[in-house]
């Protein structure tokens, strides 16, 4: 089966706050999303709620018809009741620092391990999967293995800024961290700077690759080639 692809609209939150209003209306995004292939939505609320707000998460969960992926950094005891009330298919947790423009670093789940320990059982137990951002390292995806995660998600940035220079160089410490992942029987998703251009390399390259979730690069494609396009495109490149 090919990895699905989960849309990140963010973005569509961010020119709306721009000018206020509703305009574009993010929760039409996600509705549109879904009805042009998109296997599920992902959204990133900040504790600034600079773009998606938390109550655009609620309005989302009403409307959705694939799976729903809610990332943030669980330290925020507001982030955590959200999701606990929402109870979206998964959480995926990133170590973000408050006022951080974009995810830039995965879990260090050997430092981190008994705290990751204990905020994965709360969600678990709500019968929410789980996944961690964690880098392509092997040391760190073996050691989310003993923190009861569902999946890791493999932060892709460095993969995607050497893409272009060494396409093969640039894949292979995430082939080695995909591997232990299997071998820890972790599901495996992937996302950050991921775009039409790298990605049909990297689901190639990637064994047993579930989830893609791609914002930033799909919704900047979506301005010049359309969303219902743009999402078809995205999903070819996952083939």
């Amino acid at each position: 089966m090919p990895a699905k692809l989960s849309v990140n609209i963010n973005k569509i939150a961010t020119l709306r706050n721009s000018r206020g209003g509703d305009n574009p209306s993010v929760l039409q995004a996600a509705i549109n999303c879904q009805k042009f292939g998109a296997d599920g939505i992902t959204v990133h609320p900040r504790p600034d709620e600079r773009h998606i707000r938390y109550s655009d998460v609620r309005e989302i969960k009403s409307i959705i018809t694939t799976e729903f992926n809610i990332e943030g950094n669980p330290v925020e005891d507001k982030f955590v009741q959200l999701v606990l009330e929402v109870k979206p298919t998964q959480v995926t947790l990133v170590p973000d620092a408050p006022g951080q423009l974009t995810s830039n670093h995965g879990w260090d789940t050997i430092a981190k391990a008994d705290y990751l320990r204990e905020i994965i059982s709360v969600f678990k137990k709500a019968g929410i999967r789980v996944s961690i951002f964690v880098d392509p390292i092997e040391a760190m995806v073996a050691a989310a293995a003993d923190t009861g995660t569902d999946r890791v998600e493999l932060y892709t940035e460095s993969y995607a800024k050497h893409y272009h220079t060494n396409k093969h160089t640039a894949i292979a410490d995430y082939v080695k961290a995909a591997k232990v992942a299997e071998i820890k029987q972790l599901g495996l998703n992937a996302g950050h700077d991921l775009d039409m251009h790298n990605l049909k390399f990297f689901a190639q390259s990637i064994p047993n690759l579930a989830e893609v979730s791609i914002g930033h690069a799909l919704i900047s494609d979506a301005i010049y080639l359309g969303l219902e396009n743009v999402i078809q495109l995205y999903k070819r490149q996952l083939q």
